[in-house]
């Protein structure tokens, strides 16, 4: 306990209180500091793809099926040209003949990204696993 001279008597009086005025402040002004960076914080993401190689679980397969979109929008399935509702056909297919087996689908990087997602939606709505190819990046 601290103590000091009362007002010029020469007594001396004992401080009971500890003033919490500026520990109040500190408290503020970090309760602050904190709610002003947190949203900043949980926001700031990375945007830049990762270097991406496809799943491990289809490359295990003895033969995935492959599934390419060349740049000029050819679909090829099978070393052969395909339409979008043949390749639909052929993938009904063989989901009845191999129900287990995993489609890649490799699509040139200057196609639509459109064009790869209806080719992906196909291949789901086939009921069959889906995984993009992608190169890994140097």
């Amino acid at each position: 306990m601290g103590r000091f001279a009362d007002g010029g008597h020469g007594q001396l009086r004992t401080v009971n209180e500890i003033n919490v005025t500026p520990l109040m402040d500190l408290t503020f002004l970090l309760l602050i500091v904190f709610m002003i960076t947190a949203p900043v914080l949980e926001y700031e993401t990375d945007v830049s793809p990762p270097e991406m190689t496809t799943d491990s679980r289809i490359e295990d397969e003895p033969e995935p099926v492959m599934v390419s979109l060349t740049r000029q929008g050819d679909i090829i399935y099978q070393k052969q040209v395909v339409s979008l509702d043949a390749l639909a056909q052929k993938l009904a297919f063989l989901r009845e003949t191999r129900p287990d087996v995993g489609v890649v689908v490799r699509a040139d990087g200057e196609r639509a990204y459109k064009d790869v997602v209806d080719i992906m939606r196909t291949v789901r709505k086939a009921g069959l696993g889906v995984k993009l190819a992608t190169q890994p990046e140097s």
